[in-house]
């Protein structure tokens, strides 16, 4: 007979309690997000069965209630035990209250901010925040949070929705002046320039309850939405730099994106990873999604290729925090939960704040076209500070009508204004450097005597005892020191680390970034030293000297947009720096479009902001075909106007150590567009002596003085000018002058003029250039140079015309090459 066991002891014990609480809040902290309600219209996001169902009883019960309700917390793809368990002991308690009454009187000065302007300014776009009117308390709470745990400054970034809303109630603008952007006073100020006003940038100050203050700017930005996420990156990290170790505590950057946008445009998945590298890291940021379920016109499932627009997300060990924009005590909790977070474990947090547009995309837009059923919910539906207000028991009447008589009074004082506001002012770092046109009161003297090269060239090659240097380098390094000695000329690669050391001694900031920039695509540059035993590494222009400025360089991730747009933004809070990005290739800098056209050379007329960054793109054509020939010279002078950029292909290794110490010399700041060499890099032709270095300045144009009485001139700039100076030598070709332009914009008028002047026997003038008619630079050039030669004849000599920048095979580039060649000195005729 067989003996009965005793059964295992009952789920009332305290270990087995706990082990059954654990399975069931599991189900709910993984898949409580899928039965939340969210839309505050109950349209969309309906509810979705776990994947692993809950069991009945009252453990499910008291999961549903944190994980079930108003907010959905997205954190269990999150690999560290230890930010998991923060999240689920913060979801897993019994919120307190906020400050309600605050609450409700910032529901209501949203709410009325917005039915002010479309009662005063019917039928104009403004792109409300109604239906959104929660993100002001959610924005006040994070402040208000952020300054308890020492966070002094924000930059925040936004699109067109709620931004004039933002301007006045979170960022404290006096509504007067929001009001008179609309009245649109003094049109002739802007002629030329200018931007809406839902595109303009804004500074203020937040004060929190018990008076502590953190300094707000709201960053200018296109209607390229997302292209501002790594900008405002790229300033956060600035001003965090300026505040030494404790910088990424002290400034808190914000971003504030639409939903459609937020899934739709990749540069935004670039940033969000970029944040996260050592380079470019900035303790995390605060994500806010401004979720109104439309994008424009198109429905979610027209978005999204999943539940929420967010869920690009969840690749990154990040939390991401849904929330129902009508539940106004939930959104200020995870505002705070959001503050927390980040200043705990310096991470990003999403937060999804769900609500929906009482209007059309814009406010001369009819939704009713495309979502008829969702307008007539709509119609009929209360603004949020009514809804609040019935929640919390309080009549606002007397309130509303204070406020509403407060913005109508600064309406009144808007249509009185005979200036249009300024909204924004640059911080003190801004005093010293100016924009405008550029004067030759900007020269600078930028040579160096040929003892402090020799002594830079040292410092750049040195390493510690005992460091293992790979043969190869050291062996540069060993012709580097012969450079420094006047026995070998300077190739590209040691003239910019000694322009870079240079700065760095005299205390100015030197910041590089790029794809492969330690080393250098094309193995030129070595700025850091790789140990082949420990790979350990050293970088010798971080010792320079003890009160030296300070040196950056760093390997970037594949991507041209976000990392150009971060040192965009780095260079427009760090002026003194030096900030330099690089293309892997010049034809690369395509992926980065929109941040040259919409911030780079446009910012100054735009919203009268500066930068000094330098943008490296290598350029030539050597048979490498289509994708790694051009930088597209020809875009970048179809978009110069009015000074706003510098264009320089310098050609030798001296004019580039001048050129780059000029940029970061003179107190001009404007973006610097350099087209460097590949094959050049290290061609005799394009080395420069030592006594070059000590040269005044960069020279906009190079004249030709090896030759006397030509009866043809060549102009050209860059690689080609090379191979015909070696190709005239070896001809034996002494009828011929070859003169550089090394700066294309600002146009060389009297460099020009000068060098063409010093052969008045030419009868031609050419223009030579590798790229196809279409491109390059001659559509710009040959106006300018017919203009100034009066009598000669202005030829030009080029590929023909191609919708690909280059050939594909090396021995059609070798035969084109030869032919450009034999068409410059008049072997074959030029047109």
């Amino acid at each position: 007979m067989a003996t009965k066991t005793k059964s295992p002891k009952s789920d009332s014990t305290p270990t087995s309690n706990v082990s059954q609480r654990e399975v069931v809040f599991d189900i709910f902290r993984r898949w409580g997000y899928l039965q939340t309600t969210l839309d505050p219209l109950g349209q969309f996001l309906p509810g979705e069965p776990f994947p692993t169902p809950a069991p009945d009883g009252e453990l499910s019960t008291e999961a549903r209630g944190f994980y079930c309700g108003t907010i959905a917390a997205e954190f269990m793809h999150i690999a560290s035990p230890e930010r998991r368990q923060w999240i689920q002991e913060r979801m897993e308690q019994k919120p307190s209250k906020p400050n309600q009454a605050h609450v409700l009187t910032q529901l209501i000065r949203a709410d009325v901010f917005e039915q002010v302007i479309q009662s005063r300014y019917l039928g104009t776009k403004r792109f409300s925040l109604e239906g959104l009117t929660a993100l002001i308390p959610f924005l006040d709470a994070v402040f208000a949070g952020s300054a308890n745990i020492g966070v002094t400054g924000s930059i925040l970034a936004m699109s067109h929705r709620g931004r004039l809303n933002v301007m006045t109630n979170t960022i404290g603008r006096a509504p007067s002046e929001i009001f008179a952007k609309f009245e649109d006073v003094d049109p002739r100020s802007t002629l030329g320039g200018g931007d809406v006003k839902y595109h303009m940038g804004a500074t203020g100050t937040y004060r929190s309850p018990d008076g502590k203050e953190i300094d707000l700017h709201l960053v200018s930005n296109p209607s390229h939405l997302e292209a501002v996420d790594p900008v405002a990156i790229g300033r956060a990290r600035a001003k965090q730099t300026r505040l030494g170790k404790d910088g990424r505590d002290q400034i808190l950057p914000i971003i504030l994106h639409g939903d459609a946008a937020f899934a739709g445009q990749g540069i935004f998945a670039e940033a969000l990873v970029l944040a996260g590298l050592s380079g470019f890291n900035v303790g995390g940021s605060i994500h806010v999604i401004v979720n109104n379920l439309l994008g424009f016109t198109a429905l979610p499932e027209e978005s999204n290729a999943s539940r929420f627009s967010s869920d690009m997300a969840k690749r990154l060990p990040i939390p991401i925090f849904h929330v129902n924009a009508e539940d106004v005590d939930a959104v200020v909790r995870v505002a705070q939960l959001a503050a927390e977070y980040r200043h705990e474990f310096h991470s990003d947090v999403v937060i999804d704040l769900i609500g929906y547009r009482r209007h059309g995309h814009s406010e001369v837009d009819d939704p009713t076209v495309t979502q008829p059923r969702r307008y007539a919910v709509i119609k009929d539906h209360p603004v949020l500070y009514q809804i609040y207000a019935q929640k919390i028991g309080v009549d606002p009447a007397a309130e509303v009508q204070a406020i509403q008589a407060e913005f109508l009074d600064e309406q009144k004082v808007a249509t009185k204004a005979e200036h249009k506001p300024v909204l924004a002012y640059l911080p003190h770092y801004w005093d010293a450097y100016h924009g405008g046109h550029i004067t030759s009161a900007d020269d600078v003297k930028t040579g160096l005597p040929a003892s402090e090269i020799a002594e830079l060239v040292k410092l750049t090659t040195a390493s510690p005892e005992g460091f293992n240097v790979h043969p190869k380098v050291k062996k540069l390094f060993e012709q580097r020191l012969e450079m420094a000695a006047g026995a070998r000329p300077f190739d590209y690669g040691m003239a910019e680390l000694v322009a870079f050391g240079s700065l760095l001694k005299a205390g100015t900031p030197v910041r590089l970034s790029g794809q492969d920039s330690q080393r250098g695509t094309f193995n030129q540059r070595h700025s850091v030293m790789i140990d082949i035993e420990t790979e350990a590494r050293y970088v010798p222009l971080a010792h320079i000297s003890d009160d030296q400025g300070r040196f950056e360089v760093y390997n970037s991730m594949l991507s041209e947009a976000a990392v150009l747009g971060f040192e965009y933004g780095y260079s427009r809070d760090y002026p003194e720096t030096l900030v330099l990005w690089e293309a892997q290739f010049g034809d690369f800098v395509n992926g980065a479009q929109i941040i040259i056209d919409q911030f780079i050379v446009a910012g100054e007329a735009k919203w009268s902001l500066l930068s000094g960054i330098v943008m490296l793109l290598p350029h030539g054509y050597e048979g490498q075909g289509p994708e790694h020939s051009s930088a597209r010279l020809e875009r970048f002078l179809q978009l110069a106007a009015t000074d706003n950029i510098q264009i320089c292909q310098p050609s030798t290794a001296a004019q580039y150590f001048h050129l780059l110490r000029r940029q970061s010399m003179r107190m001009l700041r404007k973006p610097l567009i350099v087209f460097t060499p590949k094959s050049m890099l290290r061609h005799p032709d394009a080395s420069s002596q030592l006594a070059d270095f000590e040269a005044d300045h960069f020279l906009n144009v190079l004249p030709d003085n090896s030759v006397t009485s030509p009866s043809r001139i060549l102009v050209c700039s860059g690689k080609i000018g090379h191979n015909l100076r070696v190709e005239r030598e070896k001809r034996k070709i002494t009828d011929t002058a070859i003169v550089f332009l090394e700066q294309l914009y600002p146009w060389p008028e009297a460099e020009m003029q000068a060098a063409l002047d010093q052969h008045p026997g030419a009868t031609e003038v050419v223009w030579v250039q590798e790229e196809p008619a279409n491109m390059g630079a001659l559509s710009y050039v040959i106006p300018e140079l017919r203009r100034m030669v009066r009598d000669r004849a202005v030829l030009t000599v080029k590929r023909a015309a191609s919708a690909s920048p280059a050939t594909g095979s090396a021995k059609a580039h070798d035969l084109e090459e030869k032919t450009l060649i034999d068409v410059a000195f008049g072997n074959l005729r030029a047109h």
